[in-house]
């Protein structure tokens, strides 16, 4: 039976993070490990509250979402609330907070960027998230940086557990930038952690190989599509998602771009490529 040809086994779940969003957004919050009051990314003016995007992705017939940790007051206890209320009365879940720093890996800073991390996991916790996503470090995966990535991560899935959310990590940065060290990883953790499969992170050659390596750990994806002159490479993009597709993946597909100009647009033709490719 060709696998490129059958649907999904479940019906296809689409989801949308903020940073899709975010030259709407506009506006970010300190989030740094080493410098509690430094931006992480500087924010602009925007005309999309935070706390209307649930209703606003809704109205799309999207009810899942993902969201960046600088674009939340995390300390702000009564802006929690209200957001946690706006996803609420959307219907829309909180697939992921995305924990967009911190090196768990680093030798001498790795304690407290792991206790920044768990900061982070007290506001998804807050929020009735299902998931963080944790960067596995940004050291070279050398056996000893794997090694207590791992460790780390592990001590951080105890701590989520206790308050209700699932730790994934992606292939992003440098200790998880190959297959080998990320199949160690999720191997020490003998399978219990989890792998959001980022289409935008990797490339050359052996691009696709890569991805169908690691598509069998994959817990969740960031299914980002390019785009060059406001139209999608969806050529690129229907190879990417027929990898997880022939890994039988059953979690929600995320986008991540929203074109600068025509966002809503752009996510719309993200989701119509979605059904083309996936839904039939």
């Amino acid at each position: 039976m060709d696998l490129t040809t059958m649907p999904l086994q479940t019906p296809l779940r689409i989801s949308v993070s903020s940073w899709a969003l975010h030259s709407l957004i506009g506006q970010t919050y300190p989030g740094r490990p080493e410098d509690p009051d430094a931006d992480f990314i500087a924010p602009h003016a925007g005309t999309l509250d935070l706390l209307d995007v649930p209703a606003a992705l809704a109205a799309c017939g999207i009810t899942t979402m993902e969201v960046c940790h600088f674009h939340l007051p995390a300390h702000d206890t009564a802006y929690l609330d209200q957001f946690k209320s706006a996803l609420t009365a959307a219907n829309v879940e909180l697939w992921n907070l995305l924990i967009d720093d911190g090196d768990i890996a680093h030798p001498l800073h790795g304690a407290r960027d792991a206790g920044w991390v768990l900061r982070w996991m007290d506001v998804a916790g807050h929020l009735g998230a299902r998931c963080v996503r944790v960067i596995a470090g940004k050291q070279e995966p050398t056996p000893g940086v794997i090694a207590h990535s791992s460790e780390r991560l592990m001590g951080l899935m105890v701590d989520a557990y206790l308050r209700g959310l699932h730790v994934m990590t992606e292939n992003w940065y440098q200790t998880a930038s190959r297959p080998g060290p990320i199949e160690k990883i999720i191997g020490m953790s003998n399978g219990t952690l989890g792998l959001c499969l980022d289409f935008g992170n990797w490339g050359g050659d052996t691009k696709y190989a890569d991805y169908a390596a690691i598509a069998p750990f994959a817990t969740s994806c960031h299914a980002k599509c390019n785009f060059s002159g406001g139209k999608p490479d969806a050529d690129d993009f229907r190879r990417c998602l027929l990898i997880l597709r022939d890994a039988r993946y059953q979690g929600p597909f995320t986008l991540v771009h929203g074109e600068s100009g025509a966002v809503w647009e752009s996510l719309e033709t993200q989701q119509d490529l979605l059904r083309e490719f996936l839904d039939t």
